[in-house]
């Protein structure tokens, strides 16, 4: 396929998204084009916007929540055809010859931290702000009938983050699960929580999330970890937030044997009560995605209806607007890109 796209492309750090004109890419041999019709706004796309994480220079384009479908194919491919509707997780793979991928891991967020040279979506290489993006066949996984793309695209790494932490907790039937920060990611946790059959707690100090929170399904919302304490306490607090105070106040309601699993990214310093942590047996689990069954998991609970992603969908030509938005936190709670 020949001609020209629009991409979303960064010049500089904290400089406006902007569309650009750029060539339509060719697969090649392993990779399939995809027509993009969706990208979500991550918060590492921030980071990344305003160069606090740091990956490869500008300009760049960015996007790792993107869903759309397959329009051509590389050489080789066999396991993807033209018409498959697919998202573009973050990792798409691994180099294959360092230590870390001879010891054979699922691909996940380890991946990108510990392979010598991933190959990540909207990271290392181009991402899927764009009309139309090559990805490594092995690096898209299949969307279900019934999801859209709008729905899917936080899916891809929101939603993966929030079911895969759960997951990971290996938690026990009826468990108590808290989660804080209720924004993008935490909107997901309450009803990934909820839809696995757990009781679920939201703390939040903003009056304004208290509804939103029961609206998406918590039984109960509190203040701080005293009164998470005071209301039975957490066997998992799910720390979604940007900063970690909250999560160490929260950890004031954390019940013997309890955990706490942290994803998404914070700056600051984790306070940890060591003589609590030791005397309680307490938990603290990093996890950020992990294989992508998991993710296949968190698509169908959205494609089935018992969670839905809370967006604002806009088309790319404001796609500046979006980003600024986001920056100042002015939505709730994904913004989703159309193009």
């Amino acid at each position: 396929m020949t001609g020209l796209m629009q991409a979303a492309v960064i010049t500089k750090p904290d400089a406006a998204w902007e569309l650009q004109n750029r060539p339509i890419p060719e697969p090649a041999p392993g990779q399939v084009l995809v027509r993009v019709r969706a990208c979500g706004i991550c918060g590492t796309d921030l980071w990344m916007a305003r160069n606090k994480l740091s990956y490869r220079p500008f300009p760049l384009v960015l996007g790792h929540e993107g869903v759309g479908e397959v329009v051509a194919v590389g050489a080789g491919v066999t396991t993807r055809e033209v018409g498959d509707r697919v998202g573009m997780p973050m990792v798409q793979k691994g180099c294959g010859r360092c230590d870390f991928c001879r010891e054979e891991h699922p691909k996940s967020f380890v991946t990108a931290a510990n392979c010598a040279s991933p190959v990540l979506t909207g990271v290392t290489v181009d991402g899927a702000h764009a009309d139309y993006m090559v990805v490594d066949a092995a690096g898209t996984v299949r969307l279900p009938d019934g999801i859209s793309y709008e729905d899917a695209a936080p899916t891809l790494c929101a939603g993966f983050t929030v079911w895969a932490a759960l997951r990971r907790a290996d938690l026990k039937p009826n468990a108590r699960v808290t989660v804080v920060g209720i924004g993008g990611l935490g909107h997901l946790a309450i009803q990934y929580a909820k839809a696995a059959g757990y009781h679920v707690t939201a703390i939040t100090h903003s009056p304004d999330k208290q509804q939103a929170a029961l609206d998406l399904g918590a039984d109960q919302v509190v203040a701080d970890g005293t009164a998470l304490k005071n209301a039975g306490g957490a066997d998992l607090i799910m720390h979604t937030a940007s900063h970690h105070g909250v999560v160490n106040d929260a950890m004031t309601g954390l019940k013997p044997w309890g955990k706490v699993v942290m994803m998404g990214i914070a700056f600051d310093d984790m306070y940890v009560p060591a003589l609590s942590l030791v005397s309680n047996s307490h938990q603290i689990i990093g996890s950020a995605h992990n294989g992508y069954e998991y993710l296949e998991e968190a698509l169908g609970y959205v494609a089935r209806g018992d969670v839905k992603p809370r967006i604002e969908v806009f088309a790319k030509e404001s796609i500046a607007e979006a980003y600024d938005r986001v920056v100042a936190g002015d939505v709730r709670f994904k913004a989703v890109v159309t193009y």
